[in-house]
């Protein structure tokens, strides 16, 4: 009698696991290198309502990532912070060329812009992107051709400086050099300028996304670092999406999609914001509008005509990126 009460206890328990326990139950998400907090956050909320699914995490700057992934990256899906990185993934067959319409916001479940971090009492008086061109200041943040959270930096100095010159390329593009000029290390990721900025005491302001400036404002303290938020700045989104070539060949395109899908519940929604960054939810938007401080952000479109035109213009190999980066 005992061992059939076990073992219908133990059918019980069976059928009544999520589906996801009877297949594939492990994911690899390739992100970017500065994700790791609010993924683990977003991982562990994830796991307690699937329990059974270990979810395996990689860091790194995105374009680093894609051309991992193209080389035996086996992760299911990507959770990055440039469109041209998953773009790229499409022409290499890894995503499906629709991947924008798999999910709200353009696969955009949260979203954040370039910010500064500057030493405690901003002994520098920096203000604005223009001071970030002054000979006396040197600027953190890492090497544009393998940091997506680089490449924003330079496309909001970029925008700028478009507005500030009136469109006078000439003068926006010395701007940009000049800004360049003043970096006296490119770290290949954004995490590892962190450290350079607030752990090697290199430089007086460290320009990243707005989340990680307040994530390491709290760790650090008032009296080691405070934020700056310019006048303004490039939008940044995050897209995601699966990584179809792997999911298919591990049998884990549904878990994939409810993992991505999770991003966007209002619970997965609360956590980014808890982490610093801004998003699409509306209860969960104004439960922390008293911590996110009013900015006015342009776009990709209307600045620069899109990420296609981006892509050529300026990050194609001879682009304007490579004029004025130069040969570091």
């Amino acid at each position: 009698m005992n061992r059939l009460l076990i073992l219908g206890t133990a059918l019980a328990a069976l059928f009544a696991a999520p589906a996801f326990a009877e297949g594939p139950n492990k994911l690899l998400n390739a992100s970017y290198d500065v994700a790791r907090e609010v993924f683990a956050a977003e991982n562990e909320a994830f796991i307690k309502t699937h329990p059974g699914i270990t979810i395996d995490q990689s860091h790194a700057g995105t374009s680093k990532q894609a051309r991992a992934i193209v080389e035996g990256l086996e992760a299911d899906v990507v959770t990055f912070n440039q469109v041209t990185d998953i773009d790229f993934l499409v022409k290499q067959g890894f995503v499906s060329a629709d991947w924008q319409k798999n999910f709200p916001n353009e696969a955009s479940p949260f979203y954040s812009f370039p910010s500064f971090l500057v030493r405690a009492g901003n002994p520098k008086n920096i203000k604005d992107w223009k001071d970030l061109a002054r000979d006396d200041v040197k600027v953190i943040f890492p090497n544009p051709k393998t940091s997506g959270n680089a490449r924003y930096t330079y496309l909001a100095a970029t925008a700028y400086a478009k507005e500030a010159f009136g469109g006078d390329e000439e003068k926006v593009e010395a701007f940009v050099k000049k800004i360049f000029d003043n970096v006296p290390v490119f770290d290949t990721g954004g995490r590892a300028a962190t450290t350079t900025f607030v752990e090697r005491g290199t430089g007086d302001v460290l320009i990243t996304f707005e989340a990680e400036t307040r994530g390491i404002a709290k760790q650090y303290g008032a009296d080691k670092v405070e934020s700056v938020i310019p006048s303004v700045s490039l939008l940044a989104e995050f897209p995601v999406a699966v990584v179809d070539k792997v999911a298919k060949k591990h049998g884990t395109q549904e878990l994939a999609k409810s993992y991505l899908d999770f991003l966007y519940s209002e619970e997965g929604q609360r956590i980014a914001a808890q982490f610093g960054h801004r998003v699409h939810n509306e209860k969960v938007t104004a439960e922390f509008k008293d911590q996110f401080p009013s900015i006015r952000l342009v776009n990709v479109n209307d600045v620069f005509g899109g990420w296609d035109k981006i892509q050529k213009e300026q990050f194609a190999s001879g682009g304007t990126l490579d004029k004025l980066y130069g040969s570091r």
